[in-house]
Formats: structure tokens, sequence, C-alpha cells
């Protein structure tokens, strides 16, 4: 038996625990952001900042969860990728390589933009003093103006992530070690994501009418794949065979 073989077959039984870690932190992820978005919703009131500015202070100490939360799904879903890199790597390096950059691209603009969730706190909390120009409506407004722009934050950051479910679906269906149809529901989560994104910066009214029918394939591409990767895992025998490939 060569040393390649041996040195593949190691790796193989190596790729089956990435397969569940990165499952767990997928799962991680998707918690992190079912929280945060439920704060979210639960105390933004469309086109009324006051009303909106008041919950979030009344509540800060559960707002602020949800950011935490927030940065921790993006942390999380960062260690999904480096793992997700790893394991399709001997598929095809360059895109794999490509589709990793793309997912970091998108933490980095969320973890940016959730910053902009600590404006109602700045501008109407511990730091109003230094805000005695502006009247109550008008810091209202800013709170209210950055929380938004928190919303067009994560809507451009998931143009990132359409691209990187579209290429890691591709890589999923020709790696021969996980499912096809994994692999096509990754990439119709990917082009609704896509399609979200587009929607979202031409025509908002539209795109929110759009998003009961994005975020079904969405929700189900990925949490096909995070599903199986917790669960199942990879195909030792396959991956070996493709790392073995690679590695000629």
């Amino acid at each position: 038996m060569s040393p390649s073989t041996l040195t593949a077959r190691t790796l193989g039984a190596s790729a089956r625990l990435k397969a569940r870690v990165a499952g767990a932190l997928y799962l991680a992820t998707t918690a992190g952001g079912f929280v945060n978005l439920s704060i979210e919703n639960s105390m933004i009131v469309r086109g009324d900042a006051a009303a909106t500015t008041s919950r979030i202070l009344a509540a800060e100490p559960l707002f602020r969860l949800g950011i935490l939360a927030e940065l921790v799904a993006g942390a999380c879903y960062i260690g999904v990728t480096v793992l997700l890199y790893e394991l399709l790597k001997p598929v095809n390096r360059t895109i794999s390589l490509l589709a990793a950059f793309l997912s970091l691209a998108g933490c980095a603009v969320g973890a940016g933009s959730a910053v902009l969730l600590l404006a109602p706190f700045l501008l109407q909390g511990d730091g109003s003093q230094y805000m005695a120009a502006f009247t109550p409506q008008q810091l209202q407004g800013l709170a209210m103006t950055a929380v938004r722009l928190e919303g067009q934050g994560y809507n451009i950051s998931m143009m990132f992530f359409g691209l990187y479910c579209a290429l890691v679906g591709g890589l999923v269906f020709r790696s021969g070690f996980m499912p096809r149809l994994v692999g096509v529901l990754m990439m119709c989560a990917g082009l609704g994501w896509l399609t979200n994104t587009f929607a979202a910066l031409i025509d908002p009214p539209f795109a929110r009418s759009l998003q009961p029918y994005i975020m079904a394939p969405g929700g189900v591409g990925e949490i096909s794949l995070m599903l199986w990767l917790l669960f199942v895992g990879v195909n030792g025998p396959q991956w070996e065979t493709r790392a073995e490939a690679a590695m000629a």
C-alpha cells in the first residue's frame, strides 16, 4: 500500500469528523440567526420610529442578546466555511477556495452591519447628552434609520452567501461523496438568496412579497446540507478516492 493511499485513508477518517463538526456549527449558525431575527422582528414597528426605539430601549438586554446571537452565528459560519473548504477541496480546489472567500466576505459584511444595531443605545441611551442639538423625534428617526440600514447590510451579505451556496451546491453535486440532491437544493438556495438581494436593491416592496417564496427553497437547501453533514457526514471511501486523485 502506497504512502499516498495511507494518507488518503487517514484524511478520510478526518473528513468524516470534519463533516460532523461542520454540521454542528451549521446548526449553531441557524439557531443564532433564528434568535436574532425573532428578537428584531418582535421590536421593529414598520414606519413608526418612536414605537421601535421605545421597544428597543425598554428591552435593552434582550436586544443586545440578539446582536450577540448574530455575531456568534457569524463566527460559527466562518467555521462551517473553513471545514467545507477542506471537505470540498478534492473536488475542485479553485472553486472551493473562491466559495470560501465569498462566504467570508458575507460574514464580514454581516458583522459590520450588526454595529448599526447599537445606534439606538448611543443616540438615546448613555450617550444622549452628546445629542442635545437634536430633538427626540430626530434621534428616533436616526435610530430607526440605523436599524433599517442594518437590514440593507444583511441583504447585501446575502448576495455573497447566495454565490457561496451556489458554488458549494455545484461542488456537492460533482463530489460523489455526498448526495446530488443536496447539491441541487443548495444551488436552488443560492439562486433564491441572489434573487432576494437583487429584488431588495431594485424594488423593496416587490422583494417583501417574494420573501416567503424565497425563504422556503433557501431554508430547505441549507437545512438539507446541515442535516446531512450532522447525521451522515461524507462517504469515506469516495472521499478517499477523490483525495488520492487530488494528491496525485
